[in-house]
């Protein structure tokens, strides 16, 4: 079986009343061009095409759901009812759900994300890179990553940018979808440091964070973020940073490669190869990232699909890659 742990989904209610909330948000423009994120017959007879063993574990497509502003637990609540609702009545075609939540509000988020897994049944929760510009390691996110720690489900790290993330400090906006191409990746990077440098892995050894897009920059630059941050500090004159490396039980490299990784990398064998090489076999999930590519929902699927089965690896890595690994942390039951 091959399990897609991470791809896109919006149901009709969930789609429709983003459009009345944020009718102009770009997200909105991206979702609004590709038919079968909302239409599910269409996204049936996608999956049809990669055969009976193909399964999705759904999420809920972008944008963040902390947009909605005042009304994002309401948005929260709304999706995982309904991807509850998909999966309850298809589960031959999706094993599970990774719950929405809404962090901009802190209390209500954990609310939330125990709703959807206890009573939902949702698998794991997907969070963002940055909470409309905050980092993740504020102490008022902690709550959650401590509940997630407690139900031993992952947390799925999906990147966030816009345009109005500036490439140069002369400029107010990024130009040529810089903001994305390059943006994203680095939103993971930086997002996954600060997570790091918290001390979340002292905390939580055993908290499963999946990194969508395989790790973003992580894997390649294994060189400046394993001997480079050894030396945290030698570059600063305004901080002690080497106070943070005493602070930490292990080298930094060594907590980066604690995280999990996903295939989708819009059918990159290299980057794959790199991926695999940093994370291990045991810490990377077949996903496609459907259906964002050119083709509006099958590209992205079949040239991961090619890309895995030419990997260099033992059938038993491959197993593990497209089915066991998901199996195994986010407690599949089928």
């Amino acid at each position: 079986m091959k399990i897609d742990i991470f791809n896109h989904f919006l149901p009709k209610k969930y789609f429709d009343r983003m459009v009345e909330l944020v009718p102009k948000h770009g997200m909105v423009k991206r979702v609004s061009e590709i038919p079968c994120m909302v239409d599910l017959d269409l996204h049936f007879r996608h999956m049809d095409l990669f055969g009976d063993d193909y399964r999705q574990v759904l999420t809920i497509a972008a944008p963040p759901i902390e947009i909605f502003g005042s009304n994002a637990n309401d948005m929260a609540r709304l999706g995982n009812d309904c991807m509850a609702d998909l999966i309850a009545k298809y589960p031959d075609r999706f094993p599970g759900f990774i719950a929405g939540v809404a962090m901009n509000d802190p209390e209500g988020c954990v609310v939330e994300a125990k709703r959807a897994i206890n009573d939902l049944g949702a698998v794991g929760i997907q969070i963002y890179t940055n909470v409309l510009g905050k980092p993740l390691d504020a102490p008022e996110f902690a709550p959650l990553f401590d509940l997630m720690a407690e139900f031993d489900l992952p947390i799925f790290l999906h990147p966030t940018r816009t345009a109005s993330f500036s490439d140069y400090q002369s400029e107010t906006k990024s130009n040529y979808e810089i903001w994305w191409t390059f943006g994203w990746p680095y939103e993971t990077s930086a997002a996954c440091a600060r997570l790091v440098f918290s001390g979340l892995f002292d905390k939580h050894p055993n908290i499963k964070i999946v990194t969508h897009h395989l790790g973003g920059m992580i894997p390649y630059f294994a060189g400046r973020i394993g001997p480079g941050w050894d030396q945290l500090g030698a570059r600063t004159s305004d901080e002690d940073l080497t106070l943070v490396l005493k602070r930490l039980k292990k080298r930094p490299i060594d907590y980066f490669h604690m995280f999990y990784g996903d295939t989708a990398l819009s059918g990159a064998k290299g980057a794959t190869e790199c991926g695999l090489d940093f994370f291990g076999v045991e810490k990377v999930l077949f996903a496609s990232d459907a259906p964002f590519d050119p083709e509006k929902g099958t590209a992205f699927i079949r040239w991961t699909i090619e890309v895995i089965d030419s990997l260099n690896i033992s059938e038993a890595d491959r197993y593990a890659i497209y089915e066991g690994n998901a199996r195994k942390l986010l407690k599949l039951k089928v």
